[in-house]
Formats: structure tokens, C-alpha cells, sequence
């Protein structure tokens, strides 16, 4: 092939491959977030791997810009009150905090700032049985209420 043909068969080629890349896109990611790897990243606190995509929690901040995924928002609720002492940064309001819209379907991950979604009871991985929502429902709790429900579990 000569140097011409090929440039115009790259040039020819680039919008495909730019549509194959787009295929592979597994879901929007907020600002700042770190992708979780489904099936292989695995939970901070119970290192169980992170599955379920209703249910994932994903914590980054402090000094080092340091990411914790989790499988459950309980696990992520107990994981920061054990470290506390280590890692004064979780509760600093400057952490982002994510939690996954238990409404998601598939690949595709709507994601909520974990402190403004309101909670549904639902079973979920871990059985601290919370799930995210965009709005409030009936019978559904916000953010402060749900932690004192899940810190009360001891596990």
C-alpha cells in the first residue's frame, strides 16, 4: 500500500474507531470520580467485590486525594467511623461522596451526592438494606437519619 492510500484509509477509519470508543463507555462518572471496576474493585471495609451497581459508594478526598469504593452504603458509614483517628478527611464536607440511584439500569450508573439522596429500605449486598434515591418517597429517610440507622447495626 502506498504512503496516500494509507492516509486516506486512517482518515477513512478514524470515525469508526471514534464510535467504537463511545460504545465502550460504561456510564457517566460525576466530576472527580474515579471509575469503579465492576466485578473486580472490591470494598474497602468487607472487600467483598463491587457488583451490584444500585448499591455502590465511592468516598475520595484528603490530603492525597485518596479513593475508597464500596459495595454498600452501610459499609462505607462504619468504614468511616472506624477510621476516623486515621483519616480525618471522611468526615470533612470537602470529601466527595457518591452513592449510586438504586433506579440505575444496566451499565448505565446515575450517581447522587450520598449526604442530599434520600434512602429506601432495600436489600442490599452487605444487608444494612439502604438504597439511594434522586427524590424523597414515602417512608424514606435522608442522609442523617439513614447513618444513625446504619451505626446502630454494630457488625
Amino acid at each position: 500500500m502506498d504512503r496516500r492510500r494509507f492516509v486516506i484509509a486512517g482518515l477513512a477509519l478514524t470515525p469508526l474507531a471514534a464510535m467504537l470508543a463511545a460504545c465502550g463507555k460504561k456510564g457517566d462518572w460525576p466530576e472527580g470520580m474515579a471509575p469503579i471496576v465492576w466485578d473486580r474493585d472490591s470494598c474497602a471495609r468487607c472487600s467483598m467485590v463491587i457488583s451490584d451497581r444500585r448499591f455502590a459508594v465511592e468516598m475520595r478526598g484528603g490530603p492525597k486525594d485518596m479513593t475508597l469504593k464500596f459495595d454498600d452504603i452501610g459499609c462505607a458509614l462504619h468504614y468511616s467511623r472506624e477510621k476516623a483517628a486515621e483519616h480525618a478527611w471522611l468526615s470533612d464536607a470537602a470529601t466527595k461522596f457518591w452513592v449510586a440511584d438504586s433506579a440505575s439500569k444496566g451499565n448505565e450508573v446515575r450517581w447522587f451526592d450520598a449526604r442530599k439522596a434520600h434512602y429506601v429500605t432495600a436489600t442490599s449486598p452487605m444487608a444494612y438494606n439502604y438504597a439511594a434515591v434522586a427524590q424523597p418517597q414515602a417512608g424514606s429517610f435522608d442522609f442523617d437519619t439513614m447513618k444513625q440507622h446504619i451505626l446502630a447495626k454494630e457488625r
